[in-house]
Order: structure tokens, then C-alpha cells, then sequence
């Protein structure tokens, strides 16, 4: 039976806008019933605060890691009554907490589903057993639901995709089926009332693990607006070409943008994110001091880049194994004291660990080198594929294939070129592999990480009772090779491997022989050098490097006021300054009324007009409502935009009474029969024919810019250009800019969308000085002032007004209010949502002077 919250939860994955219900006070230390899923609370601050005190207490700084499977293992009792439990050794989970378990300021709990099914009737027991033994969480799915979310969506569409395969066919990937997407979404929110029973949330922080919980932070971002949220991606991300394919791809995008910190272990995966981000949703970064951030509706959202690493101290304890010892002893044998080289590829079956190329490479280093015919050995341990499907038992047929006939065409009696292990081995036995191999090869052609190398590093380094075996002497100095794809995660922090293109046979090959060939002392220093950056940078290295800059990225939590928007997926949370509030209009409309003098400073284009509109032009609309608000005696209205005085003429040509601003302020007049004035001295614009120059070849080679030429300023614009390459372009366009007019008497800026050359000292800012003074002169000192405008430019006008409420040209009782438009920082005080807003604002001022002017006739101010 499904629950009706399961129901909503099948709404908000088709995009529908969910109702949710309040939940109970107490919510059960356990939810155990399959589909039974508490409905989320209100997306508020109130509930946020209010939900502290009925969350379960917890220490500070505990950290709740999430994870699709919890580093548990689980097995029935040999009497069939109940079920015994253990950790899992080889869970990253269980190392990252092992390798910080150090720290007395942090403790852990573990959110997560168990790889075994737990019949309905022993949930509760085994929930219970897991809680109070291990600390740990689990998430009950049923197994149909299981199914459509791991071997459904996350494996078939997911991974697929994250790996570069387009479903260009039924056979290559899975086409995006939306029941699996809807059981996607289901299994998130299931997590999410999971971590719901278990979170403090001003105290604990959540780290979230892998694609298979991409939708998580939007539910916890939901019911918790100021929640402590990282998410660290595992498997590749790809190119915006690849990921843009994907229907859900803005739902994954925004989901992930609700976390505080995103981890990816390459640059290539977060420059991909960042891209995908730049392209969908109009989002750019910024690196400042060496964290790159992106700006998403006020909240900073931090992208980290570090891979992971090994445990150090599991390893080293598995080398100390006497089964260890044994093992190595067999493997010489078998291999050394028979004249043989080992040479090791360790990869899970699937189509893109690359095992069919590493044998094709392998097969033409014994056509081509034929000294190492019957002297090399290829072992190939092929660890069981995780997902299942057609492409998996394909790659399997492929490689026995291979390995048959490479063993048919090379072999001799008593040795075979490749053999083929298929069983699940111990780790120490493969261990010991990684102790004897003289090269480890890993050909993948795509991966998100990979620890196969190093832990090979950290095998061929040994320790004295190997030595032994071995025969060295403790002086001996260690040795390793390793042939990494380029296109695997570790590969970057492998500077000494011999990096190759898994795709190019005969360049594998080569790199075979180099490995093989290269000089003893070669391989030593490539060894001491990833041995330093192997042993230094492990798992806890990782753990404690991302919890730290979680933390940093969370400081701030509480010195922001936050609320949510959005419906579904697409919802997101707002944080900006406690003091900053929406523009109540009937508060100015009153203030409008009681005042008596007035200054009234308006933007124009993003404010007045939409941005996004292609004819700027006024519409009589907005000249309506200039000219009511104009006749009115006791308003000096004054319109500062960075268009020409040319088009402000003509656009604004039935304004008779308002005083204009050109081009950022440097041209301004009071009225349309004054004449035009400078706010500062007339400026030299022989730059230009520097600068114009410079413009031209970008707008040549970049395809969908152009060139604005003002009176005294050059403006590059770049909005219909590709936004990567024409971000790209603006960096390079500031540069060369600054360079080059370094001696010129202008400012070089850059904004959305475009770069902009412009004299010294013009900025907005001036025309509000200008404007206050000129009253102030004339004895006219305004008691209400509005200022409104949406950009970066308009910063300086919102710092003069406000910098001026306690000085001489404000009277002492002065209202003033400092507006942009969009929920955004800035140094206004006040927002409106859009020019709609905006629009709507002075068409109620206006109507407060048509009704006045119905009714008095007070002398002009000017």
C-alpha cells in the first residue's frame, strides 16, 4: 500500500507542487514500514528553529554521513534466529571515520540501507540493534523500489551517462524512463526522513556521499533551511555536452546547489559542474583566496577539489597478515622463481574499467616485444561487476575470449600468458598480488577515482617481514611502475606513472615495455615520490580537508536571514543580511504622503525596463508615470542609466521635468530644456583608439559579441555569445585592456556580460551627490529619498544615500529607502522581487501626486 506521503513524493518528481502536511511533534526514534514516510514540515526559519528542540540531542560536531549502503555487514545466525553484524572493513565510510576517530570534538553516525533484505517483521529489532550497537541508520526500501532506484536509475541512466555513454540506443545506457526517475526521488526522501529522525540541526553537520543521493539536499534544505549540508560526488561529472542531454538535468543541478559544500576528486569534474551550472542556470564562480564559490540566490556554495585517499593503517595492518606472508611466498613461487614478470591489472568486470584494451595492448606487446615472450605474465583479477545487464555479460564473453586466444597464440608448456582471475579474492590475498607485480596496469576509460594504484604503492613498499620474503635488505630502496588511463580521477595526482590513452593500443603497449624496461633507480624515485604523496594524503587527510572547509562554509549561517522558495525540485533557499528586507509599499506610500520634499533616483534598464527585453525603448506606460510623478512640485525625479544621452533624449522625450543621467553619470541635466552638464571634467578620449582596436579582435573571434561605442565610454558585450567562451574572452579582454591603457586616465570594469572602458571617477554614485547638493544649495533639504536600481553600478548611489541619512543634506527625520530588484547582496537595505514590482511601486506613488496636485498646487523645487 502506498502511503500518501509516498504519493506526493511521486507529484514532486513529475514537477507537480506537493502539499505537505505537518508532522507529529514526536517523530519516532525509527520508521521502519516500507513506504511510510512522515511528511516534511513547512520550508521556514520558524520551523528550523523550532524543530531543534524536538530533534534527538547530540554532541557537538557530529557529523552524519549518508551513503546509499552502510559499512555494515549483515548475515543470518547459522540457527536461523536473528542476524549477526559487522563492520565493513572495506567501506571508505567506516575509514574516513576510523582515520579522524582521533578527534574527541567529533563523533559520527551513518545513514544508509543494508545489503541484505530484512523481512518487515525483524525492522524494528535490527533498526534497534544497529542504532544502539554501531550508531547506525538504515533505510528499509522495499525491494521493487530498490530495484527501480539502483539497477533502474542510478545504473542504468545515471552511471551510464556520468561515464560518457549517451543512450543513443536502447542497448547503450537507458533511455530516461520517469517511473525510475519518480523511485529516484522516493528513496531521497526516504533518506531524508531518516536523517529527520536523528538530527540536531543547529549542532550536526550531513555529509552526503555519490550520485545515488543527488535529490537529498533539496529535501534537507526543505525542512531545514540553515542545515549544515556537504555533498562529495565519487564517479566522474561530465561535459556540459554530455550531462545537458538528461531531462532532469536543472532538478540535479539546483538539488545539488542546496548543499553549502560540493566535492569532486578532480578539476575536470568540478570545471564540468561549473560549466553545466554557467549554461543551464546562468550561474558563474568566483575563486577568492583559493576556494572557488558559486553565488546561488545569496548563499555561497563552495566547490571543493581533492581526491580521496587510502587507509594507511588498514593497509599496513593486512601487510602484517601472516596470511599475507603466506601468500607472497605462493606467488614467488609461482611467478619469480619460474623466470616470470608480473604484471597486474586489478578492475571490476564492467564495459568501462577497459579490460578488453589492456589485453589488446598486452597481445601486441608480445607481437612486438618478442623477448618478453614467455617471461611476462598478465594477471587480470576481475572483480564482479556491481551493476547487471547485457553489457556486463558481453564484456565478460569478450575478455575470456581474449584470454583464450592470447593463451592459444603465446603460450608454451608450463606458462601462460594471462591468467584470468574471476573469484572474489580476499584483500590479503590481493595484497600479496600488489606485493609481487612489477607493474600495476589500470586502462579504464573512464573512472571516477580508482585506489587500485595506490594501494599498490603502498604494497611494493612493504614492511621488513616482506623484505624477507622477498629477499631484500632493509637498505634496499622500493620500486614501482604504474600505466594509469588519463581518464581516471587518481591519474592527476599520479605525476609518475606513465600516463596513457587506453584508446590507443599500440601507445598501452609501449607504455608495457617502458614499464619494464625503465632503469632501477628510475622506478625507485618514482616510487619515493608517490609513496610521499600516497602516505600523506590518505583517507583521513581527505576527510579532515572537507569537514574543515564545511565548517568555514557554514560560519555564516547565522548572521543571514533565510527563507525558502520554489516548488517541487526547483526549490532553493534565499539568505541574505538580517538587516535586509522586501520594500513594503504601503510603508513608502505613507512615507511618500507624509513628506514634503523628495528625491527620487531610478535605474533604468533591469529596473524600469526588463532586462531581458529586446526594444529598450520606453513604454507610455512608464512615461505615464514619470510625468505624474515630474509634476508633482515637491519630487525631483532623476532617471541614471549607462545609455547614451543620445537614446535617453529620444526615449524620454515627452518627460519634460525630468532630470536624466547619461552613461553612468557623466553627462546630466535637471530637465529637458536645461543643457547638458559633466559631473566631472571633460574627458580625453583619445584612449579610444587604443581600446577600439583591442575590442575588434575579440568581437572577431568570439562569435556573437559586440561593441558598444558611447560618447566617452567602449562597453564589449558578450550576452549572445557561448557564456564559457565568452567569459573566457572577458578575462582575457580585462587583461589586455588594463595593460594596455595602464597610463590612460579610465577605469576598466567588468559586469554581467560585459567589459567597460570609461573615464575616471564616473560612477552613479556622483549623480547622487550631485543631486543632494544641488538641493542642499537651494535650500531644499529632502525628507523622504528613494533610490532603485538592480545592478552592480547602482551600489555606489545605494552608499551615498545611505552614508548621507546623518548628515547636512538629509533632513534629521529623513526617510530613506535604498532598493534593488532581485533577492540579492547589496548594500540597499530593501529588494522588490522584478521591474513588474518595480513598475507597481511608482504607479502608486504616482497616484498619491495625481490626487494631491487634484487638490493643492505647492511651488517647484526647481
Amino acid at each position: 500500500m502506498v502511503s500518501s506521503s509516498y504519493s506526493n513524493l511521486l507529484d514532486l518528481a513529475s514537477g507537480e507542487s506537493p502539499s505537505f502536511e505537518r508532522m507529529s511533534c514526536h517523530l519516532p526514534r525509527v520508521v521502519t514500514t516500507p513506504g511510510i514516510i512522515p511528511d516534511l514540515e513547512e520550508s521556514s526559519d520558524d520551523a528550523s528553529a523550532s524543530s531543534s528542540d524536538e530533534s534527538c540531542p547530540s554532541p557537538h560536531n557530529r557529523t552524519i554521513i549518508v551513503a546509499n549502503q552502510l559499512p555494515i555487514r549483515v548475515s543470518r545466525r547459522p540457527d536461523g534466529r536473528g542476524w549477526m553484524f559487522s563492520w565493513d572493513q572495506d567501506s571508505l565510510l567506516l575509514q574516513l571515520k576510523d582515520s579522524i576517530g582521533g578527534r574527541t570534538d567529533m563523533s559520527f553516525i551513518y545513514v544508509g540501507c543494508l545489503r541484505e533484505e530484512i523481512p518487515i517483521s525483524d525492522q524494528d529489532e535490527v533498526a534497534q540493534i544497529l542504532l544502539e550497537t554501531f550508531k547506525c541508520v538504515p533505510a528499509f526500501l522495499p525491494p521493487d523500489l530498490l530495484s527501480r532506484f539502483y539497477h533502474g536509475f542510478c545504473k542504468q541512466q545515471l552511471w551510464p551517462l556520468f561515464h560518457y555513454m549517451l543512450p543513443l540506443s536502447p542497448d547503450l545506457g537507458g533511455r530516461f524512463d520517469r517511473n525510475l526517475w519518480q523511485a529516484y526521488v522516493s528513496v531521497n526522501k526516504i533518506f531524508a526522513d531518516k536523517i529527520l529522525e536523528v538530527i540536531n540541526p543547529d549542532d550536526d553537520f550531513v555529509w552526503v556521499h555519490d550520485y545515488h543521493l543527488m535529490v537529498l539536499p533539496t529535501f534537507l534544505r526543505k525542512r531545514f533551511n540553515r542545515v549544515k549540508l556537504g555533498f562529495f560526488l565519487h564517479s566522474p561529472f561530465p561535459s556540459s555536452e554530455i550531462y545537458k542531454t538528461l531531462p532532469v538535468r536543472e532538478e540535479l543541478l539546483r538539488s545539488l546547489l542546496n548543499s553549502d559544500l560540493i566535492g569532486f576528486h578532480t578539476f575536470d569534474y568540478a570545471r564540468h559542474f561549473l560549466s553545466c551550472c554557467s549554461r543551464m542556470l546562468g550561474l558563474t564562480y568566483e575563486s577568492k583566496r583559493g576556494y572557488i564559490g558559486l553565488e546561488y540566490y545569496g548563499r555561497t556554495v563552495s566547490i571543493k577539489i581533492l581526491p580521496v585517499g587510502i587507509h594507511m593503517g588498514q593497509l599496513k595492518s593486512v601487510l602484517s597478515l601472516p596470511e599475507t606472508e603466506v601468500k607472497v611466498t605462493e606467488l614467488i613461487k609461482q611467478f619469480r622463481d619460474q623466470g616470470r614478470i608480473m604484471l597486474l591489472g586489478v578492475d571490476d568486470m564492467d564495459i568501462f574499467k577497459g579490460i578488453s584494451l589492456k589485453l589488446l595492448a598486452f597481445e601486441q606487446l608480445l607481437v612486438q616485444h618478442l623477448e618478453w615472450r614467455g617471461r611476462v605474465v598478465l594477471v587480470q583479477i576481475a572483480n564482479p561487476a556491481r551493476g547487471r545487464g547485457k553489457d556486463v555479460k558481453e564484456v565478460q564473453n569478450e575478455s575470456y575470449a581474449m584470454v583464450k586466444r592470447i593463451n592459444e597464440a603465446f603460450g608454451q608448456p608450463g606458462y601462460k600468458p594471462v591468467v584470468l582471475i574471476d573469484q572474489p579474492l580476499q584483500f590479503y590475498e590481493r595484497m600479496a598480488y600488489y606485493v609481487v607485480a612489477e607493474s600495476c596496469l589500470l586502462t579504464a576509460v573512464r573512472d571516477g577515482m580508482n585506489l587500485i594504484p595506490y594501494e599498490y604503492i603502498i604494497a611494493r613498499q612493504g614492511n621488513d617481514k616482506l623484505d624477507k620474503v622477498l629477499g631484500l635488505s632493509p637498505s634496499t630502496p622500493k620500486k614501482s611502475m604504474l600505466v594509469v588511463s588519463e581518464f581516471v580521477g587518481c591519474s592527476p595526482s599520479l605525476s609518475g606513472a606513465i600516463r596513457v590513452n587506453p584508446w590507443n593500443i599500440d601507445a598501452v603497449a609501449d607504455a608495457m615495455d617502458s614499464a619494464l624496461e625503465m632503469a632501477e633507480q628510475e622506478k625507485q624515485l618514482r616510487h619515493e615520490k608517490h609513496y610521499k604523496y600516497v602516505s600523506t594524503h590518505d583517507v583521513g587527510y581527505w576527510a579532515n580537508s572537507f569537514l574543515q572547509d564545511l565548517e568555514r562554509t557554514c560560519r555564516d549561517h547565522d548572521r543571514r536571514r533565510s527563507w525558502g522558495i520554489g516548488f517541487g525540485l526547483s526549490f532553493r533557499v534565499v539568505a541574505l543580511d538580517l538587516n535586509f528586507r522586501k520594500l513594503s509599499i504601503e510603508n513608502i506610500v505613507s512615507a511618500y504622503r507624509r513628506s514634503t520634499t523628495r528625491a527620487i533616483l531610478l535605474d533604468y534598464d533591469g529596473t524600469l525596463m526588463p532586462q531581458a527585453s529586446i526594444d529598450k525603448s520606453a513604454s507610455p506606460e512608464s512615461i505615464e508615470i514619470l510625468n505624474s510623478l515630474c509634476r508633482d512640485r515637491n519630487n525631483m525625479v532623476f532617471l541614471v542609466s549607462a545609455k547614451s544621452r543620445e537614446k535617453l533624449s529620444d526615449w524620454f522625450s515627452l518627460c519634460k521635468n525630468i532630470g536624466i543621467a547619461a552613461e553612468h553619470g557623466y553627462f546630466l541635466r535637471l530637465r529637458k530644456d536645461a543643457e547638458w552638464e559633466t559631473c566631472v571634467p571633460v574627458a580625453d578620449c583619445s584612449w579610444k583608439q587604443i581600446a577600439e582596436p583591442v575590442m575588434k579582435l575579440y568581437t572577431e573571434t568570439t562569435d556573437g559579441s559586440t561593441i558598444e561605442n558611447k560618447e566617452t565610454a567602449l562597453v564589449w558585450c558578450y550576452e549572445d555569445a557561448d557564456p564559457d567562451f565568452g567569459s573566457c574572452q572577458a578575462k582575457e579582454l580585462l587583461d589586455h585592456l588594463e595593460s594596455v591603457l595602464a597610463n590612460e586616465p579610465v577605469s576598466v570594469k567588468s559586469g554581467p556580460n560585459y567589459v567597460e572602458v570609461k573615464p575616471q571617477g564616473v560612477s552613479k554614485g556622483l549623480v547622487a551627490e550631485r543631486l543632494l547638493s544641488t538641493m542642499t544649495e537651494r535650500g531644499l533639504i529632502p525628507n523622504f529619498v528613494l533610490c532603485i536600481g538592480d545592478d552592480r553600478s547602482d551600489e555606489d548611489m545605494f552608499e551615498v544615500i545611505s552614508t548621507s541619512i546623518s548628515g547636512p543634506s538629509l533632513a534629521p527625520e529623513a526617510e530613506v529607502f535604498a532598493c534593488t530588484v532581485g533577492k540579492k547582496p547589496s548594500k540597499a537595505k530593501y529588494y522588490l522581487d522584478d521591474t513588474a514590482e518595480v513598475v507597481r511601486l511608482m504607479q502608486g506613488l504616482a497616484t498619491v501626486s495625481d490626487q494631491a496636485l487634484g487638490s493643492s498646487h505647492p511651488p517647484a523645487l526647481f
